[in-house]
């Protein structure tokens, strides 16, 4: 991760307009001028530009662009057909079968295959991958019959995975350029070679990341745009006037502060829509490896002294729904809202403090943390700063400590040195893509980000967890769940707060809406026009 982001100010930027018009970001990227190349704001580098192995949030916005799906998404979150042109189980959902669409090509030119996607399922997702280590931990051979065809076959029923192989998630790589190589230091992780409608171009740390258009794209005419450049400007603010002013067509991290200002400018339009494969869940974090935190009043009290209606309505500005069970509202096929709950009650708080025996000192201070955002723009600093006042409140001293993001993942999931943290990630479509990996004491594995990061266990959640991966009846996975999210709330490893699609989106009226999928950001991008 690199610190060279910009980090102009609104009045800076706007007062350059003039200059920089006169040599367009596009030139400078390498595009004629006239092309119709998008530029998105990014707040920083990404660590790759690969999301095979990593559920980190800029690798998934980035590199679906690069790498086209198994399947898609609509928008309620059926598959429809992308690499795979046609699929099916068998009658026991113990084996999938994915007919692959003919004469896909990888960007250097050699051909897709079901080799590659054999070859990414058991080294890569089931090894390396937050979520797909918890998708294909029954997986346990994929057969290639020919070229076209790939045979998932499980040791248990696996009818989820049907709902996992989207662009950002189970992301095919090509086998040639991986296979005999170490994983996650290969080249071609920030060098990506994909099958997606826009190929790699160009790297420029702390500057811009550029994708110009793959003109061998599978699906004809597509896509529409001459490439995307994704444009690091480090400050929510200077994203704003970069917008305002032109330099960016499109970004997810206005300020809400800025909203009002934004939405009445005549060429600029926002988009509130949930989109089901983007949204995630934020919550609090608790590292139960620290011992002070192993007592369940200390975490119960630190959920009675947060207002997470406050949370949604002033810092998210309405985008998202309040959780209140490990398993969103938005996902009600697994969702039971019988569980313990924690309504905001600074007194509560106090009184459960006092029973663990942390009392004030001299400066009415009971209990004191490090309590680490994930990075992200202004919204994550703002929810840190509102949790921190609000603990004050009730004698807990969370000192804020902010990073990037890099330094973020390795200190909360390889090195095991932070107290709390606002994590967040995708908790769906299906539970055990994205949930399991909070909760389950088998996805504890340092190293592995936005897996576990508490070192929870408790049986009885690895019970119905396991239960309700391989269950097929929906009746029976229901109750399963309904069991774990009752379980999970009396223990409180993690404090469930919200989902949300982390901001509003906005964008240029030159700029076509964004199509009506589960993808969002997260799609290929093949679709979006630019006028």
């Amino acid at each position: 991760m690199h610190d060279q982001a910009f980090a102009f100010t609104r009045r800076g930027l706007l007062g350059v307009g003039a200059a920089l018009a006169s040599l367009p970001l596009l030139e400078a990227c390498g595009f004629k001028s006239g092309s119709k190349a998008l530029v998105v704001g990014i707040t920083e580098d990404p660590t790759t530009l690969t999301s095979a192995m990593t559920s980190a949030g800029y690798a998934q916005y980035l590199s679906p662009k690069i790498f086209d799906g198994l399947l898609g998404y609509g928008r309620d979150l059926r598959p429809y057909p992308r690499l795979a042109a046609a699929w099916h189980y068998n009658a026991d959902d113990t084996a999938l079968t994915l007919n692959l669409r003919p004469g896909v090509k990888w960007h250097d030119g050699a051909p897709f295959t079901s080799a590659d996607v054999a070859w990414s399922a058991l080294h890569i997702w089931k090894v390396y991958h937050s979520r797909g280590r918890m998708t294909y931990a029954n997986l346990i051979a994929v057969d290639t019959p020919d070229p076209l065809t790939a045979v998932f076959r499980f040791s248990k029923p696996a009818p989820y995975v049907v709902s996992a192989l989207a662009a950002n998630e189970s992301q095919v790589v090509p086998r040639h350029l991986y296979e005999g190589r170490d994983v996650l230091t290969n080249p071609a992780n920030i060098k990506p070679v994909g099958t997606g409608p826009f190929r790699f171009a160009e790297w420029q740390r702390g500057q811009f990341i550029r994708f110009e258009r793959n003109d061998d794209f599978w699906d004809k005419g597509k896509p529409h745009l001459d490439g995307i450049i994704f444009r690091v400007i480090g400050d929510g603010a200077a994203q704003a006037a970069a917008l305002e002013a032109g330099e960016i067509h499109l970004s997810k991290l206005i300020p809400v502060g800025d909203y009002d200002r934004i939405e009445k400018l005549p060429d600029i339009r926002h988009d509130d829509r949930l989109y089901g494969l983007e949204v995630g869940g934020v919550g609090i974090e608790f590292n139960l490896d620290v011992p002070r935190l192993r007592d369940v009043r200390v975490r119960r009290a630190v959920a009675h002294a947060i207002d997470k209606d406050f949370i949604l309505k002033t810092i998210y500005h309405g985008t998202g729904v309040i959780d209140d069970t490990p398993i969103s509202s938005i996902y009600p096929a697994f969702h039971t809202d019988d569980v313990p709950r924690y309504p905001p009650d600074p007194a509560k708080a106090i009184a459960l403090l006092d029973e663990a025996g942390l009392h004030p000192d001299a400066n009415g201070v009971r209990l004191s943390f490090r309590l680490a955002p994930t990075p992200g723009g202004s919204i994550s600093l703002q929810l840190a700063e509102y949790i921190h006042s609000a603990l004050a409140k009730v004698g807990i001293d969370a000192k804020i400590e902010s990073q990037d993001f890099a330094t973020f993942v390795k200190r909360v999931y390889t090195d095991r040195d932070f107290d709390v943290a606002i994590s967040g990630g995708q908790m769906g479509p299906d539970p055990v893509i994205g949930t399991h990996r909070f909760y389950w004491s088998k996805s504890f594995k340092p190293g592995v980000a936005f897996s576990n990061g508490a070192h929870y266990a408790n049986p009885i959640v690895d019970a119905a967890l396991e239960s309700a991966a391989s269950e097929v009846d929906p009746a029976k996975r229901r109750a399963f769940y309904a069991t774990f999210q009752r379980q999970a709330m009396i223990d409180l490893p993690r404090i469930p707060l919200l989902t949300t699609s982390s901001g509003r989106l906005f964008y240029n009226t030159r700029v076509s809406p964004l199509p009506d999928t589960a993808e969002g950001l997260m799609g290929t991008f093949a679709d979006v026009r630019l006028a």
